[in-house]
């Protein structure tokens, strides 16, 4: 642990506890960043394939971090920025994120993070989310419909393997995005899912030879 304090990765607080040091922190960013890159050409064949935005997101902490995303052609489209950090309970990566999460642990974090509401067509209680996780699971997509920005929807699937939970999404106008192109962009999606989690196996596996 000496060790470790010294290089920055870890810090004694005044209590004598441990907690992440700086440099920790900062190689966690870049590992984020990392993750985005090798997702880039993934995220590439979605917008070509569906015609809209595509974006990864990770899990930190308690909050929905975007670590990658590439713009659709269309002038009317959603603006979501890497590095832009949500709550769950808003977003379609956020459900696809935690529809595996337990019950508890679900309801735990909504209690950290209260249930602000975006949007009218936000889900605001813990009993309502925890069914749109029941969906998630049934379905194996997640949908954001009008919950984080009115007029736009978003479909989102979890990367399955992935080195950190991740998830990816395409969103668009509500006009575009509809019950007909979702039921032909989500297997789009769970395809290029599957692709870039056998990518991301491989590469960890390069590293660990």
């Amino acid at each position: 642990m000496r060790t470790l304090v010294a290089c920055g990765y870890v810090r004694q607080q005044p209590n004598r506890r441990y907690a992440l040091g700086p440099r920790l922190i900062r190689l966690g960013e870049s590992a984020s960043r990392l993750l985005g890159t090798w997702a880039r050409p993934y995220l590439a064949r979605l917008v070509e394939e569906t015609g809209e935005t595509a974006n990864m997101a990770l899990l930190d902490g308690d909050e929905i971090v975007y670590v990658a995303q590439v713009p659709s052609k269309h002038s009317m489209r959603m603006f979501t920025e890497v590095g832009r950090r949500v709550l769950p309970h808003s977003t379609g990566v956020g459900k696809a994120l935690l529809a595996h999460t337990p019950a508890e642990e679900v309801r735990a974090l909504l209690a950290r993070t209260g249930m602000p509401a975006a949007t009218e067509k936000t889900i605001t209680t813990p009993d309502g989310f925890l069914d749109a996780l029941v969906a998630v699971r049934e379905t194996g997509y997640a949908v954001d419909d009008n919950e984080q920005e009115i007029g736009v929807r978003c479909l989102a699937v979890s990367v399955p393997d992935s080195p950190t939970a991740a998830a990816i999404s395409i969103s668009g106008p509500a006009g575009r995005v509809t019950e007909a192109a979702t039921e032909k962009i989500v297997p789009i999606l769970q395809e290029v899912a599957r692709e870039l989690s056998a990518a991301l196996a491989n590469t960890a596996g390069n590293n660990q030879a």
